[in-house]
C-alpha cells in the first residue's frame, strides 16, 4: 500500500514532557516513545510482549533509531514511563494528530446533498457527523484500576478526534462536556446513544456552534412517550413536509434489512429539549434468509437539525455512522490489540497504551487500511517500514 506523505506520530509525541527524573536518565524520551508505538504498529499487545519484539530487533533498532548507547531501555523503563507520563498532555497531542489528519479528509463523516429529484429538501451546508461513546478497559478494571475513557471519533473514518477518562465515582456523562471543552463544534452534527442523551449535553453542543442526534430510550420516559405516540398516532399534517420518510434496503451476511426512517416536526414548539428540530423513529425489520427468522427493532431519536439542513435520508447517513466508533475503533482495540486483555493496571499505563493505540491506529486509517489485522501482519514483516510509517527513522 503506497503511504501518503504527511505530519509523523513521532513529531506530535516527542512534544509531551518526559516524566523520568534528569538523574540516570540514559535514553532519549523519542526512543521510548518510538518503540512503544513501532511495536504497537507490528501487532504486539502488551508492554512485554514489546519489549520481546524490540530485543528481537535490536540491532536494527539500535541503527535506525541511532542509539548512542547500544543499548536498548529495559523492560521497567517503559513501564515506568507509561505510569508517570502526563496523559492528559499525550491526549492531547494524539488528539491534536487526529485532527490534522481528519483535516486532510474532509470528505469523511460528510452529509452530501440529496441526489436530483429527491422530495427531500436539499443540505445548505455540508455537515460531518462525529460519534461519542465510553469504553472500558477490562484487563485493567480486573484489578480495580477503574479505567474508563470516553471516545470522540469521526464518522466514517474512524479517527480519533479526542479522549477523556471518566473520574472516579463519576459517570460518563461528566465526562462528554470536558471531551467537548474548547473545540469549535461548528459544521459538525455529535451522535450519541440513550445513555448521553441529556439536555445539558444537548445545550452544550448547542452552545458551541454544533447539532446533536441523540437516541431516546426508557432513561427518558416522558421525552420517548410524547415520540413514540407521536408516530403511533399520527396528526393529520399541517402541510407535507411536517411528515417525511426514507426507506433503506440492504442485503448481505446472509440477511436482508429493511430500515424505514420516519421524521416528524410535529413536536418542535412543545418538547422541552434545546432547539428540537426533528423527531424521529427507526424501524430496522432483519430477515435471515436461511432461516427465514423475522426480527423488528424499533428506535426513537431527537436532533437539532431542522429540515433545511437534513431530510430522513441523510440522518439515517448519520444514525448509521455513529457505529463507526464502535466497528473500527473500539472493536478494533480489543480484538486486534487485545486491550480487554492486557493486564498493565497501575497509574497512567491503561489510559497511556490506550492513546498511542488510538495514535497508531489513526495512521493506520489515514493510510488507507481496512482491515488493521492486516497492516499489523504488513508492518511486522519490516522493521524498517514500521520507523518510517511512524517517523521515527533517521535518514
Amino acid at each position: 500500500m503506497d503511504q501518503k506523505q504527511c505530519i509523523t506520530l513521532i513529531a506530535f509525541l516527542e512534544d509531551v514532557p518526559d516524566p523520568r527524573q534528569a538523574r540516570g536518565k540514559r535514553h532519549e524520551w523519542r526512543v521510548l516513545l518510538a518503540i512503544l508505538c513501532a511495536g504497537l504498529l507490528s501487532g504486539q499487545r502488551t508492554v512485554w510482549g514489546i519489549v520481546e519484539w524490540a530485543v528481537w530487533h535490536a540491532a536494527e533498532i539500535i541503527v535506525l533509531l541511532q542509539i548512542r548507547h547500544r543499548r536498548l531501555p529495559s523492560a521497567a523503563t517503559f513501564y515506568r514511563a507509561l505510569r508517570a507520563v502526563s496523559v492528559e498532555a499525550l491526549e492531547r497531542r494524539v488528539a491534536e494528530f487526529g485532527r490534522a489528519l481528519d483535516g486532510e479528509d474532509p470528505a469523511s463523516g460528510s452529509i452530501y446533498p440529496s441526489p436530483a429529484g429527491s422530495p427531500f429538501p436539499q443540505p445548505r451546508e455540508v455537515l460531518r457527523g462525529q460519534a461519542v461513546d465510553g469504553k472500558e478497559i477490562r484487563g485493567a478494571n480486573a484489578h480495580g484500576a477503574g479505567v474508563c475513557l470516553v471516545s470522540l471519533v469521526r464518522h466514517d473514518s474512524g479517527l480519533v478526534l479526542g479522549q477523556e477518562r471518566v473520574a472516579q465515582k463519576t459517570n460518563e456523562i461528566r465526562a462528554v462536556p470536558l471531551l467537548l471543552a474548547g473545540r469549535d463544534l461548528a459544521g459538525t452534527v455529535t451522535t450519541m446513544d440513550a445513555l448521553l442523551s441529556q439536555r445539558p449535553l444537548a445545550q452544550r453542543i448547542r452552545d458551541g456552534g454544533g447539532h446533536y442526534l441523540m437516541i431516546v430510550k426508557a432513561n427518558q420516559p416522558e421525552l420517548l412517550g410524547h415520540i413514540a405516540l407521536l408516530f403511533q398516532m399520527p396528526p393529520v399534517p399541517a402541510d407535507r413536509q411536517e411528515y417525511l420518510a426514507y426507506r433503506y434496503v440492504n442485503k448481505g451476511h446472509g440477511r436482508l434489512e429493511q430500515r424505514i426512517l420516519e421524521s416528524s416536526t410535529a413536536l418542535n414548539a412543545y418538547l422541552p429539549w434545546p432547539e428540537v428540530g426533528q423527531v424521529l423513529r427507526r424501524t430496522c425489520r432483519r430477515v435471515l434468509v436461511k432461516r427465514g427468522v423475522v426480527t423488528t427493532e424499533t428506535t426513537y431519536a431527537i436532533t437539532s437539525l431542522t429540515r433545511a439542513q437534513a431530510g430522513p435520508r441523510e440522518i439515517e447517513r448519520l444514525w448509521r455512522g455513529h457505529w463507526t466508533i464502535e466497528n473500527r475503533n473500539h472493536y478494533v482495540r480489543d480484538e486486534t490489540w487485545g486491550e480487554d486483555r492486557c493486564q498493565v493496571h497501575r497509574d497512567n499505563a491503561p489510559q497511556a497504551l490506550a492513546a498511542l493505540r488510538n495514535g497508531v491506529l489513526n495512521l493506520l486509517r489515514h493510510q488507507g487500511w481496512e482491515n488493521i489485522a492486516a497492516a499489523l501482519r504488513f508492518y511486522g514483516a519490516s522493521l524498517q517500514k514500521t520507523m518510517t510509517l511512524i517517523g521515527a527513522a533517521t535518514k
